[in-house]
């Protein structure tokens, strides 16, 4: 049974879709190694929801919201925010989920090694 807490990785991702989940690939192992199961709708939910497809970007955007309050903490990663970026921020301060940067968790992560 995996006991790692889930973490819902956003970003301000790139409009090049390869490109964007070349990064997001990136922070996610990057979270796993922190020892978090990261959570990314951008790696999983495209593959099977047509999101030029206005009802089921809806159910693309329930499905990730879900996921969020699910989680136990919303790691930003990288420099940028955008519209996604602050949406993520502000869901998960309604629904009580922690949130940090990437180097927040890496930070803690590291300082948990230490002692």
């Amino acid at each position: 049974m995996n006991n790692k807490p889930w973490a819902y990785v956003t970003s301000a991702w790139s409009a090049d879709r390869s490109r964007a989940k070349r990064s997001a690939k990136r922070y996610c192992r990057k979270i796993y190694e922190a020892g978090y199961t990261p959570i990314c709708p951008l790696l999983s939910l495209p593959e099977v929801i047509d999101t030029s497809n206005a009802d089921e970007y809806k159910d693309y955007m329930d499905m990730s919201e879900d996921m969020l309050r699910r989680s136990r903490i919303l790691v930003v990663c990288g420099s940028a925010v955008d519209d996604t970026v602050l949406t993520d921020i502000a869901i998960a301060n309604r629904f009580h989920v922690a949130s940090s940067t990437m180097r927040g968790v890496l930070g803690v992560d590291k300082n948990k090694k230490e002692q």
